[in-house]
């Protein structure tokens, strides 16, 4: 079974929808005793980094996740949620969740000249991936140069490259799929990217726990 983080900072319906097409089964909850039963759990997000982390202490979700992962349950972050398991943001200069080392940077921290180059900020529309570091069971199928559907200002900069599992070229190198032992993230939203985002959630739902 499982559990969609509902932290009122999170791409909710377009989850659910997703994970209804694959008739997989699942429970939504804003709280994290709902939730603690689920053998996986995605960790959806858009907007601001420091917005989220206010709500995830608010409902007691930051300890939640923390305890989850160091308990061996898949966790999936999606768009914010992807940034926010690392240790800080540029956003709103926030400490994030710290689950896997490395920080988020915004794309002209990276490149000062980034828009004058002609990449408008942000990121916004369809991406082809790069696939790298080995497999990575999430993308199981899915083929070289596969188009995804990204939203963000902020990039993933893991402390260690080993972690990122596919990337995508946008003016500066975009972290896109990371996996970190049992934490995987997707600054793409794979519930709007047709058919090869739903094979990424129907993998994830595979997973053996």
């Amino acid at each position: 079974m499982i559990g969609i983080v509902d932290y009122n900072a999170g791409n909710i319906t377009s989850v659910e929808r997703a994970l209804k097409s694959l008739g997989t089964d699942f429970i939504l909850s804003k709280k994290p005793a709902d939730l603690k039963d689920c053998d996986r759990l995605i960790f959806p997000g858009v907007g601001d980094a420091a917005y989220a982390m206010v709500q995830l202490k608010e409902t007691g979700f930051d300890d939640f996740l923390r305890k989850s992962v160091e308990e061996g349950k898949p966790l999936l972050g999606i768009c914010l949620g992807s940034q926010i398991i690392f240790q800080h943001s540029e956003e709103g200069d926030t400490e994030c969740l710290g689950l896997i080392k490395g920080n988020i940077r915004h794309f002209e921290s990276l490149d000062k000249d980034i828009v004058s180059k002609g990449f408008k900020i942000p990121h916004m529309g369809w991406n082809n991936l790069n696939l790298q570091n080995g497999d990575c069971p999430i993308l199981k199928g899915i083929p070289e140069k596969a188009d995804f559907y990204f939203v963000h200002s902020y990039v993933i900069c893991p402390e260690s490259d080993s972690v990122i599992k596919a990337s995508a070229d946008y003016g500066v190198k975009v972290p896109a799929v990371i996996q970190s032992g049992n934490i995987f993230a997707c600054q793409f939203h794979p519930e709007k990217s047709g058919a090869v985002g739903l094979s990424i959630l129907k993998n994830f739902g595979e997973l053996k726990c």
